[in-house]
């Protein structure tokens, strides 16, 4: 398989952690953007992947994960900022488009860079997360997704989630990471354990209700896959089932047997996916 590098590069005055594979390949630029708890490292194997079949394959630690990237203030994690840091990472690469793949709240940026600017995303893969609307829409008048989502109005809390995510030895993300590799595990560890770390993606949380959002999330024309285990921790039925309401171009909603951590364990079914709807 490709071999998948490290390295650090300045995207809007932040220093950001990249993983990238294929860099020397002729194919589109895929970005990958991971979601909470996790990182880039979630898409190592992927990366390899895409890059086997012709692609340049890019991968970030995002605002808060990176150690060079921990802005203080909630409003420095806005939507708005976030996907300005994708968008600006592709022209740091040295380019004008791209297919962009996004799994948990790092798929709430990935709807928020298609709805801000279309023309720059060839297609659109979703994991596990719909439309921003759609998602908050079920959070207020879904019985499963309040309960699912329950955490997210825990974490509008200043202090205390951090605590509480960071007791005995990060027990709450020991129990999600729950079947992962145990290397995988220690290098997650790491990196929350870093000073500021868990502030700044808790603050993803926070900004996403306490700071103003005037973006415009219906009419996504982008080609969109939407996949969905119908057993997800986190998302409810009646999120991905309101999704199609956003949408006005080209979109496929795929229900698969499994849970929210995709990549881990269907990662086989979940790249076959990934590589299909780009091509």
């Amino acid at each position: 398989m490709s071999v998948v590098n490290i390295k650090t590069l300045k995207i809007n005055n932040l220093d950001f952690t990249v993983r990238e594979a294929g860099k020397q390949n002729d194919g589109d630029l895929v970005i990958f953007l991971h979601g909470f708890p996790e990182s880039s490292l979630m898409w190592e194997h992927t990366l390899s992947e895409l890059a086997d079949k012709g692609y340049y394959a890019v991968a970030f630690d995002q605002r808060g994960y990176s150690l060079g990237a921990i802005p203080n203030g909630i409003s420095e994690y806005s939507m708005e900022k976030l996907a300005s840091d994708v968008t600006e990472l592709a022209k740091v690469l040295g380019y004008q488009s791209f297919h962009l793949v996004g799994h948990d709240i790092g798929a709430v940026v990935g709807w928020t860079v298609v709805a801000k600017h279309p023309k720059q995303v060839k297609s659109w893969t979703a994991l596990s997360v719909p439309n921003w609307p759609a998602y908050l829409w079920s959070l207020e008048n879904d019985p499963a997704q309040k309960g699912k989502g329950a955490y997210v109005h825990r974490f509008q809390e200043p202090d205390k989630p951090e605590q509480v995510v960071a007791a005995n030895d990060f027990e709450v993300l020991r129990t999600l990471w729950n079947g992962f590799n145990d290397d995988i595990v220690k290098k997650y560890i790491k990196m929350f354990s870093q000073p500021g770390v868990l502030t700044g993606v808790i603050n993803w949380y926070r900004a996403l209700f306490q700071t103003k959002n005037n973006i415009e999330y219906d009419g996504i024309e982008t080609n969109t896959e939407l996949i969905w285990g119908n057993q997800d921790l986190a998302i409810s039925r009646a999120s991905v089932e309101r999704n199609e309401q956003y949408m006005s171009g080209q979109y496929r909603f795929v229900e698969i047997d499994a849970g929210h951590w995709l990549t881990e364990f269907n990662t086989e079914e979940i790249e076959r996916l990934i590589i299909d709807h780009i091509g």
